[in-house]
């Protein structure tokens, strides 16, 4: 068992270090007021229901422009969209590296872009899309001319998907969707909304759920809000969907099996989400560190103090246990379907997330009154991760799956 990374990836981060400093850290210093104290306020329309200013959204667009110039921003997509092949090890080792350098526009989290994008919604249609979809959508979601939100929550089911209401029955040779949606994510900028409604079966039933390409400007589609969340800005849309009519065939998956298209996305989330938490949490813990070594009180650095030294400690440890963690199953996602490791998946994930957590308040605990002021960045970190708690499987969820696999419930 070799615990070096592969021969690749030292090399590979020193040349995406050096990119960054190149390109984007300058044009991050375009816009300071960004990323100091400042960004919630400079990131969001307080006026337009919250949402990000289109300011912030076009130096967005313009680093994943230079970003995909170097050849950086597809690195984690297969060759036909013009990606690198880079493994699940690959992105997990990248974006816990990326997250581990701070607040900056190379990685942004608050709004899933990076330097090195993630971009399951690719993968979805790659894996699940026709020909003909994959030719229409692929590269055009990748450069943003096609954007796809996903719209799985609902307002009264959340975890419980199976049982979602929303429903699409087939008509002639068209789907008609009746049903809402809550925390569509992305919608004031998506063109399409991939919309999961029962088009069969039984509430509870796993089968007979299927994924449809609905457009977001279709008549019946509608947002009557965005809501306000503990981090802003916002992007996160209540939905509702009355007689909408989309083709029949814009389908992405089998008919029936759309819950099959939503693992897809949750797996290659939520393995690199945990590696973002670790690569997050270990800059709180160094931050905290380097602050307790030069801050004196009482006529003594605070790190001799061993109230200070234990909580870091044990944080510096949980860190250690966690990335070998997400780097065991990010290698085994490699060379298995990702439902024959989802418990340790699941296990990473809501470990990173928690994790991540408290480090940044242990952060703020350490630096004292500064740590709760937004002039550092550890109350950003806290609200940033502390969605991802709930989002995309709760912790409960995937602590019950990690259940079903150690006490064999729900085998078929």
């Amino acid at each position: 068992m070799d615990f070096d990374l592969p021969d690749h990836l030292p090399p590979l981060l020193a040349e995406l270090d050096e990119f960054i400093e190149r390109e984007i850290v300058p044009l991050e210093a375009e816009h300071p007021e960004f990323f100091d104290h400042r960004r919630e306020w400079a990131r969001t329309d307080f006026d337009n229901g919250g949402l990000p200013r289109p300011e912030w959204e076009a130096q967005l667009r313009e680093m994943r422009r230079r970003a995909d110039a170097a050849g950086w921003l597809r690195y984690g997509l297969p060759a036909s969209v013009g990606g690198r092949e880079g493994t699940n090890l690959d992105m997990a080792v990248i974006r816990e590296h990326l997250a581990r350098k701070g607040l900056g526009l190379h990685n942004d989290l608050q709004n899933e872009s990076s330097v090195v994008a993630n971009n399951p919604m690719v993968v979805m249609m790659e894996r699940f899309g026709t020909d003909e979809q994959r030719a229409e959508w692929s590269q055009a979601m990748v450069i943003g001319t096609r954007r796809l939100a996903f719209g799985l929550t609902e307002p009264d089911h959340g975890s419980d998907a199976t049982w979602l209401e929303t429903t699409a029955l087939l008509e002639g040779d068209a789907w008609v969707i009746n049903g809402a949606k809550r925390f569509n994510s992305g919608i004031h900028h998506a063109t399409h909304d991939l919309v999961f409604a029962r088009t069969s079966g039984d509430a509870g039933d796993a089968s007979g759920i299927t994924a449809l390409l609905v457009p977001t400007d279709a008549p019946g589609f509608d947002v009557p809000f965005y809501w306000w969340t503990f981090n802003m800005p916002t992007d996160h849309a209540e939905v509702t969907l009355t007689d909408v009519v989309v083709p029949a065939d814009d389908v992405l998956g089998e008919v029936g099996r759309g819950l099959e298209v939503a693992n897809t996305f949750t797996h290659e989330n939520r393995i690199r989400q945990a590696a973002s938490g670790v690569g997050a949490a270990q800059y709180c813990i160094d931050r905290a560190v380097a602050y307790a070594k030069e801050r004196v009180v009482f006529g003594k650095p605070l790190a001799v103090n061993q109230g200070i030294q234990w909580p870091l400690v044990e944080l510096a440890s949980e860190c250690e246990m966690v990335r070998l963690l997400v780097y065991s199953t990010a290698w085994h996602l490699d060379r298995n379907h990702h439902l024959a490791v989802s418990d340790k998946v699941s296990m990473a994930n809501y470990r990173a997330n928690r994790l991540v957590c408290e480090a940044a308040d242990r952060a703020m605990q350490v630096f004292g009154g500064l740590g709760y002021t937004r002039h550092e960045p550890f109350e950003h970190i806290y609200r940033h991760h502390r969605r991802y708690r709930i989002t995309e499987g709760s912790e409960e969820i995937q602590m019950r799956r990690v259940a079903q696999r150690l006490f064999g419930f729900g085998r078929r």
